[in-house]
């Protein structure tokens, strides 16, 4: 199992920002729908599970227009993978449950990405999970134990990065607000990112 690292003090993974704005209204107001009459587990799994499942990846869904920010990809109903991590941990914090950003070097067509997913604070231990949304084959599932990917690694040249950030790695948000549509955002997303 991956040893976790966390990169900043806990009280960061707490905060709103620029692209994870839990100060909208809309999401404030959905994150009390997904969290009524909830608490602990129950609470991060509907939440998990809405990401997951009601948000469509844009890809899967042929959605043209680039979402980042949270209250946009609440707002359009789709994100790819980065979009859908900035609204889970949007919605997770403003439920008062730290979440940051991981990241993964897959294989891609001809060469490698960068793929982006979550990591919450549970009962006193980083758990990862990732909302890209299920598809032809990824069966990716919220889990206390064994983790449940969308993309576990397996191939040479994958690799699972170990830190676990309370903001976006800047290199992917500067790909995804400078691309005019998810083709060229998947273009312009890193292959490796080097710490």
């Amino acid at each position: 199992m991956l040893n976790l690292i966390q990169k900043d003090d806990l009280k960061e993974y707490t905060l709103s920002s620029q692209w994870v704005d839990y100060e909208n209204p809309e999401i404030q107001k959905k994150a009390r729908e997904l969290s009524l009459d909830l608490d602990g587990l129950e609470l991060v799994e509907n939440i998990y599970h809405f990401v997951r499942d009601e948000i469509d990846h844009s890809m899967d869904a042929g959605q043209d227009r680039v979402t980042f920010k949270a209250s946009d990809v609440l707002k359009e109903g789709h994100g790819i993978c980065f979009a859908k991590s900035n609204l889970l941990a949007a919605l997770l914090r403003f439920a008062g449950v730290p979440t940051g950003f991981c990241y993964q070097r897959l294989v891609h067509e001809d060469g490698f990405l960068v793929h982006g997913l979550n990591a919450a604070y549970i009962k006193g231990k980083w758990v990862r999970m990732d909302a890209r949304g299920n598809y032809q084959g990824i069966d990716a599932q919220f889990s206390l134990g064994e983790e449940k990917l969308a993309f576990p690694i397996q191939d040479a040249g994958e690799e699972d990065y170990p830190y676990i950030y309370s903001h976006p790695d800047s290199r992917v948000t500067n790909a995804l607000v400078h691309s005019e549509n998810v083709e060229e955002a998947y273009r312009n997303i890193p292959t490796s990112l080097t710490y």
